[in-house]
């Protein structure tokens, strides 16, 4: 058996045409994807905006590395649910100023169920924000983020 490495620096490439003034196409592996403002601000409602496509990202790597963390730790988890609340200045959106921090504060919520001791899965807690790349590039562009974590144990 040959032990392949995996690379740890890849370049990734991704493409998206400007359908409209609001609406953005792409192509991320094959699988179509739609960036989109709502009705209500001149798009067509086909898909996430820029910045909930961001948070929806943030929740995406939660979960995932939340699961390869645990498993790293030979600890099961179950019925992980994520929630983000992102406090937004819109304040450059709209182009009424220049905001250096447009989310000043996140707040992601994780609800789930593991029968891992506290101790054993704070190990899964302290190395969430250590691997997640996602949180890592929004806590460093200024964003304060909190993390609050529901554990459940089965009966």
């Amino acid at each position: 058996m040959v032990n392949v490495k995996p690379k740890t620096r890849i370049v990734m490439t991704m493409e998206g045409i400007g359908t409209s003034h609001s609406r953005t196409d792409l192509d991320v592996r094959g699988i179509p994807m739609i960036i989109d403002e709502p009705e209500e601000r001149g798009g067509t409602n086909k898909g996430q905006s820029p910045t909930e496509t961001m948070v929806a990202a943030l929740i995406g790597c939660t979960n995932v590395i939340t699961h390869k963390v645990a498993h790293m730790h030979d600890i099961e988890i179950s019925d992980l649910h994520v929630t983000v609340e992102a406090t937004f200045d819109r304040r450059g959106v709209i182009l009424q100023k220049e905001v250096d921090v447009p989310f000043p504060a996140m707040n992601i919520i994780i609800d789930l169920t593991t029968a891992a001791s506290e101790e054993d899965f704070a190990k899964v807690q302290d190395d969430l924000p250590k691997f997640c790349p996602v949180s890592k590039v929004i806590e460093q562009s200024g964003t304060e983020i909190t993390t609050v974590w529901n554990v459940s144990r089965p009966n």
